[in-house]
């Protein structure tokens, strides 16, 4: 019952659209599928760090040093902030469509693994989502190798999920519709970000 609530709970979230999803998609459109897939498997690191400090506590050290999550919280909204500065000045570079179609864009894939591993981690809010996850779904008395469980339950329903997401996205259709509305999509991405980033760093 508790992994069966983990599941459910996990999979709500990977299905809210968030930084990690906008960016795996943005490469998935942009990018060879090998890159979007690399960004993605950065992101499920990400998923396995927060589970691991979720499962530690890192909800009581926050509480405990209140400074700790004011300093990641900022630094991780400034880095949004930067992924959609970043996109938008891109959008601005960008050539006209039919270029766009002959062409992908050239990342490299450590670059795009540490994006998403960055961009993962860059919003300390998921730790303690993660964290709330786990005192809501493990009891008192739980033994200790659940935690392990609901870890392995969350990185595969990511795994699962990024899978589906990159091998939709790559979809020819898909792209090409992407291809038609490619300016009005990226400014809402960089938007977004900006967004994400902003809350973030004002939020309590």
């Amino acid at each position: 019952m508790f992994l069966l609530s983990v599941a459910t709970i996990w999979a709500v979230a990977c299905i809210t659209p968030g930084p990690s999803t906008l960016l795996v998609m943005r490469y998935a459109l942009t990018a060879p599928r090998q890159v979007a897939v690399v960004a993605a498997a950065g992101t499920i690191t990400g998923t396995f760090f927060w589970g691991l400090a979720g499962w530690l506590g890192i909800n009581a050290l926050f509480q405990t040093a209140p400074f700790a999550y004011l300093v990641l919280k900022i630094v991780g909204g400034l880095y949004l902030v930067y992924l959609g500065i970043k996109i938008l000045r891109d959008l601005r570079r960008s050539g006209p469509m039919a270029e766009l179609a002959d062409r992908k864009i050239d990342v490299p894939l450590k670059t795009a693994y540490r994006m998403g591993l960055a961009t993962n981690l860059a919003n300390p809010k998921s730790a303690l989502f993660v964290a709330s996850l786990f005192a809501a779904t493990m009891p008192v008395g739980t033994p200790f190798f659940y935690g392990l469980a609901a870890i392995v339950v969350m990185i595969t329903i990511s795994t699962l999920y990024y899978t589906c997401l990159v091998g939709l996205i790559t979809h020819p259709r898909v792209a090409a519709g992407y291809l038609k509305a490619k300016k009005k999509i990226d400014l809402g991405v960089g938007m977004v970000f900006l967004g994400f980033g902003t809350k973030l760093m004002l939020s309590r």
